[in-house]
C-alpha cells in the first residue's frame, strides 16, 4: 500500500504520524512510504533518517497526498489541506469532528474515508489510541496549572506542593478517565488536597482502593458538588469525555464567577469543544486567558508540548492498526476488526459513526 505522512501544520504541532522506526517496519512489509520533508525534524527525525528507513521524502504536502492512498497524521486535516484530499484517500488520525462542526462538514465533502484514533475501541471498553495522549494531557494539565498559579503568571501565588505544616492547597479533577487519573496521581504526589469528581460510583471506589482517603475526597458529580468544590479550589482540571460528541459543559459561568481570583482552570476536553462554558480554544503560543479573574488554559493540542514523547507513545499504540490496514486493505481491515471499525467516522461524503452524526446534527 502507498502510505504517506505529511508535516503537521497546526500551531506548535511538532508530532509526526510515523517515526523512522515505524516507516522501516512498514517498508519491510512491501509498502511504499512517502514522507514530507521536515515532517519530523523538530523532534530529531531527519529526512535522512526517513530515507534510511526506506521512505521517499517529498518536497511538499501536495506531493505526499498525490502519491498516497493511506494518510497517517496526528491532528485533523486543516482547511488548507482539504484541497489535497479526495475520495481515494483514507486518513487515519485524531479527527475530533464535534469540536468544529463547520470544519467537519467541509472535510466530509472531500469524500475521504476518515478513521479517527479517538473512537477506536478495545475489548475491555477502553479507547486505546486516545488513552496515551489523554494520559500525557493529564500530566501536562497539572504541570501547566501549577505554573500559572505562580504570581508572575497572574496566578494566586501558591505552591501546590506541601511545605512544612502549611495547610495543603486544593486541586479538583472533574472526570476520572485516562487524563483525569494522571492528573490525580500528580496532585496526590505533591501532597495537595485532592477532590475527585466523577459520575461513576464504581470508578470512584476503584480510585479509593488505589489512592486511599488521606487528603483525597471522592465525590459523585452533580451541579451542586461541582460548584462547592470549585469555590474552594486553587487548580481545577476538567477532563470530561463523551465518545464522538462535544464534551458536556459541566462547569458553568456562574461557577467560574464564584472561584477565587487567580485560581487556574485547565480544560483538557477543549479538543472536544470543552467542558467549561467560559472556555475557548487557545494555542501553545498564547495558552491562557482570564475570565472573571480565573486563568483558563485551553490549548487544543496539549500533548504537542512534549512532541517526542507523544509521537513515540502514539506510534506504539497505532502501529498494529496501521499494519492491518496496509496488510489487509482498508475495507477488509475494517470488516474484520469491529474495534477498528468503530474508528470509522466518515466515508463517501457521509458521516458513518452514529455519535458523530448525532453531534453534527445538533
Amino acid at each position: 500500500m502507498k502510505i504517506g505522512t505529511p508535516k503537521e501544520i497546526k500551531n506548535n504541532e511538532s508530532r509526526v504520524g510515523l517515526t523512522p522506526e515505524s516507516v522501516k517496519k512498514l517498508c519491510s512489509n512491501n509498502n511504499e512510504l512517502f514522507v514530507e520533508t521536515g515532517a519530523g525534524v523538530e523532534i530529531g527525525f531527519t529526512d535522512e533518517d526517513y530515507e534510511a528507513a526506506g521512505a521517499i521524502v517529498l518536497e511538499s504536502a501536495k506531493k505526499v497526498y498525490a502519491e498516497s492512498e493511506l494518510i497517517i497524521k496526528v491532528k485533523e486535516p486543516l482547511p488548507e489541506e482539504f484541497q489535497y484530499l479526495t475520495d481515494r484517500h483514507t486518513v487515519f488520525t485524531y479527527l475530533h469532528l464535534a469540536a468544529n462542526k463547520e470544519q467537519a462538514k467541509e472535510l466530509v465533502k472531500t469524500g475521504i474515508t476518515g478513521i479517527a484514533y479517538e473512537t477506536v475501541t478495545a475489548e475491555d471498553g477502553r479507547l486505546p489510541l486516545l488513552a496515551p495522549m489523554s494520559a500525557i494531557a493529564g500530566q501536562i494539565g497539572f504541570v501547566v496549572g501549577s505554573y500559572f498559579l505562580l504570581k508572575p503568571n497572574k496566578g494566586l501565588g501558591v505552591l501546590l506542593d506541601s511545605v512544612g505544616d502549611i495547610a495543603p492547597r486544593v486541586v479538583t479533577v472533574i472526570g476520572a478517565g485516562a487524563a483525569g487519573t494522571e492528573a490525580i496521581k500528580k496532585a496526590i504526589a505533591t501532597g495537595a488536597h485532592v477532590k475527585i469528581i466523577d459520575l461513576s460510583e464504581e470508578k470512584l471506589e476503584q480510585l479509593k482502593q488505589t489512592f486511599g482517603e488521606d487528603k483525597v475526597e471522592y465525590i459523585i458529580s452533580t451541579q451542586e458538588t461541582i460548584s462547592e468544590a470549585l469555590a474552594t479550589s486553587d487548580l481545577v482540571i476538567g477532563s470530561v469525555y463523551v465518545i464522538g460528541k462535544q464534551a458536556p459543559k459541566v462547569i458553568t459561568k456562574d461557577m467560574i464567577t464564584a472561584m477565587k481570583p487567580g485560581s487556574v482552570i485547565v480544560d483538557i476536553a477543549i479538543d472536544q469543544g470543552g467542558c467549561i462554558e467560559t472556555s475557548r480554544p487557545t494555542t501553545h503560543d498564547d495558552p491562557v486567558f482570564i475570565h472573571d479573574g480565573v486563568i483558563h488554559y485551553c490549548v487544543t493540542n496539549m500533548p504537542g508540548a512534549v512532541p517526542l514523547t507523544a509521537t513515540l507513545a502514539l506510534n506504539k499504540a497505532t502501529m498494529p492498526h496501521i499494519e492491518a490496514l496496509a496488510r489487509e486493505g482498508i475495507i477488509q481491515a475494517l470488516d474484520s476488526d469491529k474495534h477498528l471499525a468503530n474508528g470509522l467516522n466518515m466515508k463517501n461524503g457521509e458521516i458513518i459513526h452514529p455519535a458523530i452524526k448525532e453531534a453534527l446534527e445538533e
